[in-house]
């Protein structure tokens, strides 16, 4: 069985990620403080990355107002749902609000358009 989470934890993760690769693409960039374009261009890049996480921090901020708040079953927290299918943000209890799904096994692929 795949390691499901949240889908609004998915994309916090990816952001951060994209904060560490910044940091990461900087720091190489200070070895090359002999070759000031090569080093120009990492720290550049460097700085895009993290700009990239900001606007991914900013459009998950966004959705997740939208987003639908559920109480889970399981662990009595509320919880956030994107789509159809989602998980408990705490304790990864497979969730759903449509009655057609209830009682089949968790799939991620339910959330697509052509699935329905």
């Amino acid at each position: 069985m795949a390691k499901y989470s949240s889908k609004i934890n998915k994309i916090r993760t990816f952001a951060l990620a994209l904060i560490f690769v910044g940091f990461i693409v900087m720091y190489i960039g200070i070895y090359f403080r002999t070759s000031p374009l090569i080093m120009t261009i990492l720290m550049i890049l460097g700085l895009i990355f993290i700009i990239a996480s900001t606007v991914v921090y900013f459009w998950i901020g966004m959705l997740s107002t939208k987003a639908i708040q559920v109480k889970c079953p399981s662990c009595g927290k509320p919880t956030k749902m994107l789509g159809r299918v989602d998980m408990c943000m705490h304790c990864r209890e497979p969730l759903t609000l449509d009655p057609d799904l209830v009682g089949k096994e968790f799939d991620e692929k339910y959330n697509s358009r052509r699935q329905k």
